[in-house]
Parts: structure tokens; sequence; C-alpha cells
């Protein structure tokens, strides 16, 4: 039984307003909080309080190339599917990325939306990344436009370019550019690549977010941090679908940690 708020509730009416009265009444407040408000903040609030800002974002980033294409419409309908939403919530979906994908949509407050619905959890973050990554990656290598997009939720979700780039590495592009500010500079497709067939998957070292000669502690760090954003235990009250990217995510960070582990013979 959660009493926390109760407690607060009451010293602050008993200790500081010296009344039993308003100390009853941060009893029920307290109570209230207890109840309800916790709860709330911890699973992100309405469980579909993502699905029409973030529908909304995803028609902003197929549109940015000039058209929407077949691809991208696949991946769209494909996490339709995977989100299990019902035919009310389905039509809210298409409705909002249809008005995504229309001239002088502004993507500011579906962002902004996404961020309340996150709040403080990042771990709720991350996989909101990893769908708008499956849209924006839908034709290959994503342009500048769709680069600039992803920046800006990643910002407006705390996360970081590094931990943004890791994601994408997972999915098999990473930067051409070997530092920050020939990043700054790329053109084309915004500095982005794919790795060439015969590689065996992304590079451990960029989906941890580190540099291939860091050092040990360093590498650690970035695994333990990684490892903790995406573990599904902290998404036991979100939908199926994020504690399933979390899970797959989670497994990818895992491979990546123990090939550096074997390559190096960290313990």
């Amino acid at each position: 039984m959660n009493i926390l708020g109760k407690l607060i509730g009451f010293l602050i009416g008993l200790v500081l307003l010296h009344s039993i009265p308003f100390a009853l009444v941060g009893l029920l407040i307290g109570h209230a909080f207890d109840a309800g408000a916790v709860r709330l903040f911890s699973r992100g609030g309405d469980p579909h309080g993502f699905v029409e800002p973030l529908f909304g974002v995803l028609g902003v980033m197929a549109k940015t190339d000039g058209r929407v294409s077949e691809a991208e419409i696949r991946v769209v309908e494909r996490l339709m599917m995977r989100l299990n939403l019902d035919a009310l919530w389905r039509r809210r979906a298409i409705d909002a990325f249809n008005r995504g994908k229309a001239p002088g949509y502004d993507a500011n407050p579906a962002i902004g939306q996404l961020r309340a619905w996150c709040g403080m959890r990042r771990n709720y973050a991350m996989p909101l990344l990893d769908m708008m990554a499956d849209t924006a990656l839908a034709d290959g290598p994503p342009g500048e436009d769709k680069v600039n997009l992803m920046r800006r939720l990643a910002w407006a979700l705390h996360v970081s370019e590094l931990q943004l780039m890791a994601l994408l590495a997972m999915k098999g592009f990473t930067w051409n550019a070997s530092d920050a500010g020939a990043r700054a500079h790329s053109q084309g497709n915004g500095g982005w690549r794919t790795p060439p067939r015969a590689a065996r998957g992304p590079d451990p070292y960029t989906i941890l977010g580190v540099a291939r000669d860091a050092d040990e502690r360093t590498v650690k760090r970035a695994y333990r941090k990684l490892i903790s954003e995406y573990h599904p235990d902290r998404l036991a009250d979100a939908p199926e679908e994020l504690r399933r990217r979390a899970e797959q995510r989670a497994s990818e960070i895992n491979r990546a940690w123990e090939h550096i582990q074997s390559e190096r013979g960290f313990r």
C-alpha cells in the first residue's frame, strides 16, 4: 500500500500550518496522489496518448522528401497492426498521419504532446524514436530533412545525438563522417550510409555510442546506461509494442557488449 503521499500531505498540514484541519486536507490530497497521480506519471498517462501525435509526426516524416512512398505507407500500416489499435484508434491514427503529411502542418505541438506523454520516463522515449526511425529508413538512408526531424524529436525527449546514432546503427545505418564537425557539414543523405552487405551486422561500438579506442570503464558505463533505458522491466505498464521494441534493442545492446567483451577480454 502506498502511503507516502498521505504522510507528506498530513505532515505539511500539521507541521507547517499547525492545524489539524489542514493536516486532514493534506491527508486527503496525499491519498489522491497515491491513488492516481503517481500512476499517471509513471505510466505516461493515457496509454493511447502517444498515438495521434506519433502518427502526425510520422506523416511529416514521410512527406519530407516531397512524396509519401509505398514503402513508408507499408511501414506505417504495419505499425498500426503491431500496436493492436481498434477501429476507433486506427481511424484516429490514419487521420493524424494524413494531417501530418498535409502542407503547412506544424509538428511542434505533436512533438510537445509526445514529450508530455513520456514525462520523465526516458525508457518510453527510445521506443517512440524506434518507431519513427522505421519510417525515416523505409526508403533507405534518410535525407537531411528526415535526420533533422529525428533530431528535433530526440532533443524534445531528452535523448542525445549519440543515442540517436546508436539506435540507427542497430537498424543498419551509420554516419559516414568521422566527427561531429564533418557531420555538421555533410551533404546529400545527411551523412548516413548503409554498411556493406559483407559486414557482420552493426558495429558494436557504434551501438554503445563509444569510440573504438574507449577504455573499459567508458564502455561499461555506456553499456549500463543504455541497457537500463531499454530494460523491458521498466516498461511493464507501457503498450505491448513499446515493450517489444525495448526487448529487441536490449538484446542488440547485450550482443554488442558481449562482442566487445570477447574481443577485448573485458569481464
